[in-house]
């Protein structure tokens, strides 16, 4: 119930003023069944873009410390994180990838909608960065069809420097599903890679050949 109330009540109508997103291909997504949505990532509010914007429920594999977080963010977050169903994974260990994936196959086993940014992280620099496979290796598993999407806006909306929201147009473009049979591991980087290709294609932004850091990586590395 409260994804439905922090969509159309509480956050939705907020998110929509702000940005007033433009919404092109939407019929491409299915009506019902298991479907995977895969976009670019440019913002923390990508995600509820996403959700404010398709008409089925969408989840995304979230991080554990998401839920367990202290303070009035930790709260906040562990709040909205619990009551629009996200699903906690702890991906802090050695097995933390294959945890998120089991996860996802869980969520379209049972016919629902799952969300995932296939760079790992959000765009430092606003370019797309190489693809993680695990998108590809689920709909391998599942048959579900993988929906590319492409956002754009929503690092005006949301920029990194800044602490509140800001008014700025975003738009997102939902391209024709693609359906992947099982394959070896080559064929599987080579798909993810078409898929990441798409996603550059369409949104005319610039591809790095290499996967996006967070800005905790790059501190820890200098």
């Amino acid at each position: 119930m409260w994804y439905w109330v922090l969509k159309h009540v509480l956050v939705g109508p907020v998110l929509r003023l702000l940005g007033r997103p433009k919404v092109e291909g939407l019929h491409n997504v299915p009506a019902q069944g298991p479907v995977i949505i895969a976009a670019n990532h440019l913002a923390v509010v990508d995600s509820l873009y996403l959700c404010l914007v398709l008409p089925r429920r969408l989840t995304f594999i979230a991080k554990q410390e998401y839920f367990t977080g202290g303070g009035w963010r930790g709260r906040v977050n562990r709040w909205v994180m619990a009551a629009t169903g996200q699903v906690p994974v702890d991906r802090t260990g050695g097995a933390s990838g294959s945890d998120s994936l089991a996860a996802a196959v869980r969520i379209l086993e049972q016919g629902g909608m799952w969300g995932i940014h296939p760079e790992g992280t959000r765009s430092p620099d606003g370019r797309i960065y190489r693809g993680r496979t695990g998108v590809i290796r689920v709909a391998m598993e599942t048959g579900a069809p993988v929906v590319p999407v492409v956002l754009s806006g929503t690092d005006k909306v949301n920029a990194r420097h800044r602490r509140f929201l800001r008014p700025a147009k975003v738009s997102l473009s939902f391209g024709r599903p693609r359906y992947f049979l099982p394959a070896d591991q080559q064929a599987v980087r080579r798909a993810t890679d078409d898929l990441m290709a798409d996603l550059v294609r369409r949104s005319g932004r610039p591809y790095v050949d290499c996967y996006a850091t967070t800005f905790k990586d790059r501190a820890e590395a200098a």
